[in-house]
């Protein structure tokens, strides 16, 4: 490996984005179900010119939701032009989800499953190294994919 392949190019995770429909409701979502903090809104409109986003005059709306000081979760409503509908499947390329570290799966998953959300599978299990690890996979209200996983000691 080459020095310069050795120098990293970012210095950590800030957030993830995610293109909603339905803001209220995924906000909602993920903040009463999941137990996420909603940390600010913005409301963003991009000069005729165009921002970071590459759409020109786009208005949006960005809630960002997480824990203080660690990853954060944004909601991206996209207002004008509004997001064209359409989600890719779990095996295409581009496709993507977020994972939600949790101390018990199991209760996780039955806590959920009350409020109706829908898992790929049930929880899969497995002992690594005397370290109990599940994970199960599920769709927020919109169909995208997130992912819960336990990883501790073995009892």
């Amino acid at each position: 490996m080459t020095e310069h392949a050795k120098q990293a190019v970012v210095s950590g995770f800030h957030h993830t984005g995610i293109t909603v429909d339905d803001l209220d409701l995924m906000q909602r979502f993920y903040t009463e179900i999941i137990g996420l903090e909603h940390l600010q809104t913005v409301d963003s409109v991009a000069p005729p010119t165009g921002d970071h986003t590459g759409i020109p005059g786009a208005r949006r709306k960005l809630v960002f939701l997480g824990f203080a000081g660690d990853h954060q979760i944004e909601l991206v409503h996209y207002i004008d032009p509004p997001a064209r509908s359409g989600h890719l499947h779990r095996h295409q390329l581009g496709s993507m989800h977020v994972c939600f570290k949790v101390v018990d799966l199991r209760k996780t998953v039955e806590i959920l499953q009350s409020h109706n959300v829908a898992f790929v599978t049930e929880p899969k299990f497995k002992e690594i190294d005397g370290v109990e690890v599940g994970v199960a996979y599920a769709h927020d209200p919109e169909g995208n994919v997130v992912e819960f996983i336990q990883w501790q000691q073995a009892t």
